[in-house]
């Protein structure tokens, strides 16, 4: 069958934002992704829909040859598995040549996770007096108390925050709507951030945004990662911390209390549980406690040793 690479293309283009919902974002690294692989494939005279699993073998070593880590192959051949899984799903092909294709092991690092008591110290190292210093408080409040991703944080409406049925409306990855619960200590520091955000003068365009810099207009991911890390030196914090460090204390903290990990993968917004996984951070000696606790071998005389 001949291959039409630009019609090919974009129906596939087509395929991720209707059945995947991605993100134009996410999209735009799937394509990449493809392109490298046809690229590959033209460069060697093989038609996409021919190829064979020793093939796309060979592509995966020219990766690791360009000298790109574990992480970027993986996400590389993860993009190439979707496009044949498309090819299927469209009938242009019989059988997915990419069923054995292996992706490199990546060793899973483990992000820092703050304590409760260094969540405080950034928050005692907050300065109310300035203008900022309110809305600072409102931002950690919400970020750790909810578990936001920055993109979403910098992105909250107004008009999605219900603070009187204490939730608030995200928009995460691809558009995908969840619901949120707020705390009451992050309702309680929104509501003495409005009083100080009624003062401003909002840039047009920009009313329905929660957080605003002092000139009116929407927070910045990079303004966000500057907080932040300022607030960690003036607490005094070692650890290499980012906004999404609070996303995984929330996470850590959740579980410890006793939240059951369907529930956190719910708040997180993950569609995979795998995902959530890597956020559930404990260390051995509340492992060992939780078993001595509720295992039924160590509820008999005598416990665990």
């Amino acid at each position: 069958m001949d291959f039409d690479r630009v019609d090919i293309i974009r129906k596939y283009t087509n395929w991720l934002k209707l059945e995947k919902g991605l993100s134009e974002n996410s999209k735009d690294a799937y394509m990449h992704d493809l392109n490298l692989l046809l690229d590959y494939l033209g460069g060697h005279d093989l038609n996409p829909l021919d190829v064979k699993l020793e093939n796309l073998i060979d592509f995966v070593i020219e990766l690791g040859e360009l000298e790109l880590s574990a992480t970027s192959q993986g996400r590389v051949i993860s993009g190439v598995k979707s496009f044949y899984r498309f090819l299927l799903f469209t009938d242009k092909i019989e059988t997915d040549p990419t069923l054995m294709l292996e992706t490199p092991k990546v060793a899973r690092k483990l992000p820092e996770v703050l304590t409760l008591d260094e969540i405080e110290r950034m928050e005692d190292a907050i300065d109310l007096s300035k203008d900022e210093g309110q809305r600072n408080l409102a931002i950690i409040e919400v970020l750790y108390g909810s578990g936001l991703r920055v993109s979403e944080l910098i992105n909250l409406k107004l008009s999605n925050v219900h603070v009187d049925e204490k939730y608030m409306l995200v928009e995460g990855k691809g558009s995908k709507q969840r619901l949120v619960p707020l705390s009451d200590e992050a309702i309680s520091q929104i509501n003495f951030w409005m009083q100080d955000r009624c003062h401003l003068n909002i840039k047009p365009g920009n009313e329905d945004y929660l957080f605003l810099n002092r000139r009116g207009a929407k927070l910045t991911r990079v303004m966000i990662l500057y907080i932040v890390k300022d607030l960690a030196e003036r607490a005094g914090i070692k650890k290499n911390i980012s906004p999404h460090t609070f996303r995984h204390s929330f996470a850590t903290h959740l579980l410890e209390g006793g939240a059951n990990l369907r529930l956190i993968q719910m708040m997180l917004g993950h569609e995979n549980l795998v995902t959530t996984e890597i956020y559930t951070h404990l260390d051995l000696n509340y492992l060992r406690e939780e078993v001595i606790a509720h295992h039924p071998r160590n509820n008999k005389k005598g416990g665990m040793s």
